[in-house]
């Protein structure tokens, strides 16, 4: 395990990356905005279970065959931007609705709109969390104090808690100010718009970067 100096190295990296805006927490903000705070936070959950996945798979070695594969990196950016895409055009395409989860949607339907359920597949198409942990943790692993998986695990939750918390404060926030632009059908309609429109620009920002 680290000592205290590279704890608190370790720390200040975490919260500097919990709070720098990425794929994530823009998802959260858009569907907080949209949706409210309830919304927000099942955006929350989803995003951590995501990136809970990528933490494990750190743990076991597996993202190093994501970070040492250029092909493989590529297709799982392009799909995670592609995704961030298509969840801004439905977002616009049912900018009127007053609740997209509901009606004559059927159980597979509801569940594909779930803001858990898409935070989730945001967070686990988004490689960039996998390189996150790759290029953190390792400097912070000493196999000859502790098992490496074990330090690995230990440290990315750490780290994921961190970002969750950041996250759930951009929750809270934006859902106070969707519920307010809620109260005006116009403003309710350009809120979604934009809403849409981050979550595609967005993803076509994933697709570009290197």
């Amino acid at each position: 395990m680290p000592d205290f100096a590279e704890w608190m190295v370790f720390l200040g990296t975490a919260a500097i990356f919990a709070v720098t805006p990425g794929p994530g927490i823009l998802y959260v903000l858009a569907r907080s905005l949209r949706g409210g705070r309830r919304e927000g936070v099942r955006s929350v959950l989803g995003n951590g279970i995501g990136a809970a996945a990528h933490v494990v798979a750190a743990a076991l070695g597996l993202s190093a065959l994501l970070a040492t594969s250029a092909v493989a990196f590529t297709v799982v950016k392009l799909a995670g931007a592609a995704y961030l895409v298509f969840l801004g055009l439905q977002a616009i395409r049912h900018r009127h609705r007053d609740d997209e989860a509901s009606g004559d949607a059927g159980p597979a339907a509801r569940w594909a709109r779930s803001p858990l359920v898409q935070g989730v597949l945001t967070e686990v198409l988004n490689p960039k969390t996998a390189l996150y942990f790759m290029a953190l943790l390792p400097h912070f692993v000493h196999p000859e104090r502790a098992p490496a998986p074990l330090v690995f695990l230990v440290l990315g939750l750490i780290a994921l808690a961190m970002t969750m918390l950041a996250d759930l404060l951009v929750a809270v926030f934006a859902g106070r100010l969707g519920a307010v632009l809620d109260g005006n059908v116009r403003r309710r309609v350009r809120q979604r718009v934009a809403s849409g429109a981050t979550m595609i620009g967005l993803g076509g920002f994933v697709a570009l970067a290197d």
